[in-house]
């Protein structure tokens, strides 16, 4: 049995964490964190479909594909080093040095992370302070890692974080992850930036098949605005100090790992989702009996990813032909004269729309559904038997003032 514990990062045995503040670019807050293990560790990766990648992305996917292990992860928020050339990769390539210096371990084992304004520059002066502050503060306490959490952040209102345990033929083990995210994001691959941590030992092909098929249906399905970043990583570092017998094979202990990655990376994705900037509201789509699991993942995400849609849900507007317009042209095939669609919060559950009409319902109930903190529109397409839910946020004003003055 999965059970949510306190923490995040650091939760696993062997991780600690800290956060600072560097003044990259903000002031009066923390922007820098670092996640290392005390241990080697197994790392996976999956990174931003975008053709324009950020200098971490690319460093990050070396070490990944090329070193044999990571032990360090060293984050900025408010500067992505993005379409910088090559000196940004040559100040990812500093980073990696100076963080390999401090901690006597591998310049190979340095893993980087950006996020913030693309097309500037890294401080390096203060980005190298800000590592030796994080080498000197790191600890392995549940809050150095709610620390490091909140130092990542940029336009979140919140940090995000979760931890869960759960055993492994008979042996306790743990994963822990954190992410930031709250524009910008329409991740083709993970999300902005998510770090995963665990004691749990396992083969390094394996961890990457596991946290590869997890994206799918977690990061892959959540849209805030349509825009898939130049900086879109998430990492998975495991260093085996649980103990458990090491997973080298498909069976129930990987199946046990994967419905842990899957929990915890589905959570952060919601976490991410709802923290949208500007956002209200958490708008979830799922869809019910589709054709196939591909068909029912873009059905979902072309609703929730509608400007309209989220106009709507923002605006508490039972306007359900917004809904159906959205399902129409996402490029699957179906008999609008089948669809059921429904509202659903913790306020009720409402029928909509069926037999290709408005259903008998009540204005203000919709409404009153459509005016909680978490919506969900239920899409039945009567095909099949295959379902998929896809996470989203209303569409505010804040959303346009945020993203009007995001460099001053």
């Amino acid at each position: 049995m999965i059970e949510q514990i306190k923490g995040g990062v650091t939760a696993a045995k062997g991780f600690e964490a800290a956060g600072t503040a560097a003044n990259i670019k903000y002031k009066g807050r923390m922007d820098m964190a670092m996640i290392y293990s005390s241990a080697p560790c197994r790392a996976a990766g999956t990174f931003t479909t975008n053709v324009v990648k950020a200098a971490p992305v690319l460093w990050d996917k070396d070490v990944v594909d090329n070193s044999p292990y990571a032990q360090a992860v060293v984050v900025n928020a408010g500067i992505a080093n993005a379409c910088t050339g090559k000196q940004g990769m040559d100040y990812c390539r500093e980073e990696a040095q100076t963080v390999s210096k401090l901690l006597n371990i591998p310049e190979n084992a340095v893993l980087v992370g950006s996020t913030g304004v693309i097309g500037m520059q890294l401080p390096m002066e203060r980005i190298n302070a800000g590592i030796e502050k994080l080498a000197a503060a790191k600890e392995g306490t549940i809050e150095a890692g709610t620390t490091a959490s909140k130092a990542i952040m940029t336009t979140d209102t919140v940090n995000k974080e979760i931890a869960v345990q759960f055993e492994l033929n008979g042996t306790t083990v743990t994963v822990g992850g954190m992410s930031k995210g709250s524009g910008m994001i329409h991740p083709n691959m993970c999300t902005m930036l998510a770090y995963i941590t665990t004691d749990v030992a396992i083969s390094k092909p394996l961890l990457q098949e596991a946290l590869s098929n997890s994206i799918v249906d977690s990061y892959n399905m959540i849209s805030v605005d349509g825009d898939t970043s130049t900086n879109d990583t998430c990492l998975a570092l495991a260093n085996g100090l649980a103990g458990n017998d090491e997973i080298t094979q498909k069976g129930e202990a990987y199946d046990t790992f994967c419905e842990a990655l899957n929990f915890v990376n589905t959570y952060l994705a919601r976490k991410m989702a709802g923290d949208g900037e500007g956002a209200t509201a958490l708008f979830e789509t799922t869809v019910l009996n589709a054709a196939t699991k591909q068909e029912a993942r873009i059905l979902a995400k072309s609703v929730i990813g509608s400007s309209l849609c989220k106009a709507a849900i923002y605006g508490h507007d039972a306007n359900f032909g917004r809904f159906l317009c959205a399902l129409g042209y996402s490029g699957v095939t179906f008999d609008p004269e089948k669809v059921e669609l429904y509202f659903e919060s913790s306020a009720g559950k409402l029928l909509i729309y069926k037999d290709g009409m408005a259903a008998d319902y009540s204005e203000e109930e919709a409404t009153k559904i459509l005016s909680q903190p978490e919506v969900t529109v239920l899409v039945d397409m009567k095909m099949g038997s295959e379902t998929a839910t896809a996470w989203g946020c209303d569409l505010t004003y804040d959303y346009v003032k945020i993203n009007a003055d995001y460099r001053s």
